[in-house]
């Protein structure tokens, strides 16, 4: 399901430099299992810092994966909501929308 919602630059970047993707790909799970928290919660962690910094690809692909990994959709749209008082309401609210289109993509 992940696949689907890469865009086809990334595909194509990841397809012209496989090494690079993969070097990518081992520091992502180094950090991930560098401490105690589980998958879902690194999910839903990096779907509010892609919210934070106005990555809607990153939002998209990171709130699948949170579902993915066990998070159930009201927590992925909690994560967007939490933006609300540190971020501001126009940028929670564009997460809000970029998790949307995922789940309904």
């Amino acid at each position: 399901m992940t696949e689907k919602k890469l865009p086809d630059t990334f595909k194509s970047i990841v397809e012209k430099y496989p090494d690079v993707w993969d070097a990518h790909e081992k520091l992502t799970i180094a950090c991930a299992e560098a401490g105690p928290l589980d998958r879902k919660t690194v999910e839903l962690i990096k779907v509010g810092l892609c919210i934070g910094s106005g990555l809607q690809t990153a939002t998209q692909r990171h709130a699948i994966m949170a579902v993915e990994n066990g998070a159930t959709k009201d927590e992925v749209y909690h994560t967007a909501l939490m933006a609300m008082t540190t971020l501001g309401h126009p940028r929670a609210v564009a997460g809000w929308k970029w998790i949307n289109d995922a789940f309904e993509g």
